[in-house]
């Protein structure tokens, strides 16, 4: 969901990027005083909300997170051929299960946007989603999107794992906490046979050293933030220890690939590096070696050397498809489009799955809500546009780990 930036050959511009995301990443799960009260009101019972969801689900489609009509029930990919059974649904030739994951929010899972998902999009999205991946990956907690995503793999019977994710904001102590609780509340209703881990903050440390006016990670500043991280990882421990679960759920952290603080790989099970060659200004023929040469050497190679051996992931990577001005459509070295978007996977997927990267493709749709607040090529990130439609794209036909 939020995207993320790297040094370039101008690093004034590479600053200046950083800025802007950490705002990008700080709007996503701020929860606004409506959302608040929407997620008191889905804490007292899961059960309850994704019943209602459901049955709202059958007389209409889903709100985006913008305000458009429902854009989780429509277009291609598949369809639902008994409606008493999700799990019954016809699969499309054009899909294969080549990615190794993919970066997955629901539509409308956002406190500021009202929280308005529902199960029938979710459910949706789950099964074109199985047709292209066995792993999911979610930012936070918040509008219920994780029981809403474990409830939709339950009804599709989908083979799904899921990174469920818990969105830390610096100041606002609250944020974890809410959705530490939803988490807990859904590991308690649908158990843990398809929750792969749980990720404790997104871009944090990005956020909070350049928030303080710094780049390093490992400053005395940033060792700050890295100690707000170190004790929600811990508290997170204490909180699935406490449930007696039937298997050990890992506890990781995911950051822009430059941002990982030592302290904090440390104290994880694995870690989720944000690596995006169009940030660095590649050209669309280099992007895929510069992706993998980033993550082995910044990411893999010093998580390797750490006492812990935290497992390192690439948590988003992709090529944007389009953007909304003209001024933003070339990173300088190559177009947003379509027909670089297949280049990238291309070149990326299946020789990422050989040499056993594991990844996360940014992302599953274009998110309509970024293109309207931010424009660029924020809202055009996606293999499917905001009506599920896959676009003028081959997906490539190898296996993935």
């Amino acid at each position: 969901m939020s995207d993320v930036y790297y040094q370039s050959l101008d690093p004034q511009n590479a600053v200046e990027k950083q800025a802007k995301a950490s705002k990008r990443s700080k709007f996503i799960v701020i929860g606004s005083i409506v959302g608040l009260i929407v997620l008191i009101a889905i804490g007292v019972t899961v059960g309850i909300v994704v019943s209602k969801n459901n049955s709202k689900g059958n007389k209409s489609a889903s709100s985006s997170g913008s305000g458009s009509s429902n854009s989780s029930s429509t277009g291609g990919g598949s369809n639902t051929t008994d409606p008493n059974d999700p799990s019954v649904f016809t699969k499309d030739e054009r899909f294969h299960r080549s990615f190794y994951g993919m970066a997955y929010t629901p539509e409308g899972a956002l406190p500021d946007y009202g929280c308005s998902s529902s199960l029938s999009g979710v459910i949706k999205d789950m099964q074109i989603l199985s047709q292209l991946t066995g792993r999911i990956r979610l930012y936070g907690a918040d509008c219920n999107q994780t029981a809403l995503v474990l409830e939709a793999i339950k009804q599709t019977k989908v083979d799904m794992q899921v990174f469920v994710g818990n969105y830390v904001v610096e100041g606002d102590p609250g944020a974890y906490e809410r959705q530490r609780d939803a988490i807990k509340l859904a590991l308690q209703t649908y158990g843990v046979d398809h929750v792969a881990g749980i990720t404790v903050g997104n871009e944090f440390m990005l956020n909070y050293v350049t928030g303080h006016g710094t780049q390093d990670a490992n400053s005395a500043i940033a060792d700050e933030g890295a100690a707000i991280l170190i004790a929600n990882i811990a508290d997170t421990r204490s909180d699935l220890a406490s449930l007696n679960l039937p298997k050990t759920i890992p506890v990781g952290n995911s950051d822009a690939g430059s941002y990982f603080n030592t302290k904090v790989l440390e104290a994880i099970d694995y870690g989720l590096s944000n690596v995006h060659a169009w940030f660095a200004n590649t050209t669309i023929d280099a992007a895929s070696n510069w992706v993998t040469t980033f993550f082995q050497e910044t990411n893999v190679v010093p998580a390797a050397l750490l006492p812990n051996k935290p497992k390192m992931y690439i948590a988003e990577t992709g090529w944007p498809t389009d953007s909304k001005d003209a001024a933003n459509q070339n990173n300088g070295a190559s177009d947003a489009s379509v027909a670089n978007l297949q280049i990238f996977i291309d070149q990326f997927v299946c020789q990422a799955n050989t040499a056993d990267i594991p990844y996360f493709f940014f992302e599953f749709v274009d998110e309509e809500w970024k293109d309207i607040k931010y424009g660029g090529v924020e809202g055009h990130w996606g293999i499917f546009d905001k009506d599920r439609n896959l676009k003028a794209l081959t997906i490539p036909d190898c296996t993935s780990p």
